[in-house]
């Protein structure tokens, strides 16, 4: 693939055989979430007026903040055709460990050991992009699916977060993070800036370099991308790696956002960022879908969830409500696919 060529969209292959509907089919995988979006903040806007004001506008986005930050790297993983199930876990690691190295009140009864505020960030982020290497390495080189793979690093990530803080509560980070977790700058909260800078960064690697083609490759069509001498497994191993970095950034601004870092405090985390990107409409199967699918999702996500708060629905029926919309997100992307497989054929 020659520098500057840009990846197929999936509009082009319906264009060639003509008609209105054959397009509208192929991109039912994209239309849908968009859709779904402005009929859930059409009917909030009408069954609540406190959801329709610029204040709750930025209490979606701030919500979102985090689950945005931990799928942009979900999304690399998903266009290759891969799954990372250790995102929250490590989220949550990354998190206590950030804490871990930061000097705590004398009340906090953890025996831990306090670093420059630099220092404990850097040391974060390399556990965290450790873990995402161990991923990479039992994906690529020993050959365990990922499916499989990431499930043991959650367990994994899991047992250092009970042994980093033996069931305590921390709540002190560096300085940094702690602006970057709960201050604002002009009134908007910086975790947003950060969550929409990362995405903003995802998209024109995904779109703009030739990396961001070669995922696209990986995930459309392996074998094909072997055969054109790509190197597969390093594109699968970063992938994996990405997705564990995302996932520390987003532990340890959450961490801050939250004001304490304990375990299993990220753990809702895992399906709301699978659900933000297959809801957005990037495909399961891989080579399909993008950042800009993961934004929707977060989108429909977000305004699901606080809309949801100001019409009082039942929590339970909440997370009904959740999974039936993730369910619908599956049936239609798989359709998509068997759709594409049928206009190949």
């Amino acid at each position: 693939m020659a520098h500057g060529e840009t990846v197929p969209m999936p509009e082009a292959q319906p264009r060639r055989n003509g008609g209105v509907a054959s397009v509208l089919r192929s991109q039912m995988r994209n239309i849908a979430p968009f859709l779904t979006l402005i009929f859930l903040t059409a009917f909030f806007a009408i069954a609540s007026p406190s959801f329709a004001t610029l204040d709750n506008v930025g209490n979606i986005l701030t919500q979102v903040s985090v689950t945005g930050i931990i799928a942009v790297g979900l999304t690399f993983v998903i266009l290759c055709a891969e799954i990372d199930l250790s995102i929250a876990a490590i989220a949550n690691v990354t998190g206590i460990a950030v804490a871990y190295f930061t000097l705590q009140d004398s009340y906090v009864n953890i025996a831990n050991v306090p670093m420059p505020g630099f220092v404990a960030i850097l040391l974060a982020l390399a556990l965290c992009a450790l873990l995402g290497a161990v991923n990479a390495f039992g994906l690529t080189v020993i050959g365990i699916p990922s499916f499989i793979m990431t499930l043991a690093m959650m367990q994994i990530a899991a047992g250092i977060s009970a042994m980093l803080v033996r069931g305590q509560i921390a709540y002190k980070v560096p300085p940094l993070i702690t602006t970057l977790g709960s201050g604002s700058i002009a009134g908007v909260p910086w975790i947003v800036i950060v969550a929409a800078l990362m995405l903003l960064l995802g998209h024109l690697v995904l779109t703009y370099t030739r990396f961001g083609r070669y995922v696209y490759m990986v995930g459309g069509n392996r074998e094909a991308a072997e055969y054109s001498g790509l190197n597969v497994k390093l594109i699968l191993g970063s992938v994996m790696v990405i997705s564990a970095v995302c996932s520390g950034i987003g532990g340890m601004l959450g961490v801050a956002h939250f004001g304490s870092a304990q375990q299993n405090e990220f753990d809702t985390y895992l399906l709301d960022s699978i659900a933000a990107v297959v809801v957005g409409g990037t495909s399961l199967f891989g080579g399909r879908g993008g950042i800009g699918n993961t934004i929707v999702g977060l989108f429909v996500l977000g305004v699901l969830n606080n809309g949801l708060d100001h019409v009082n629905i039942d929590s339970f029926l909440k997370i009904l409500i959740r999974g039936l919309i993730l369910l619908a997100a599956l049936v239609i992307n798989v359709y998509a696919q068997r759709l594409r497989a049928k206009a190949a054929d």
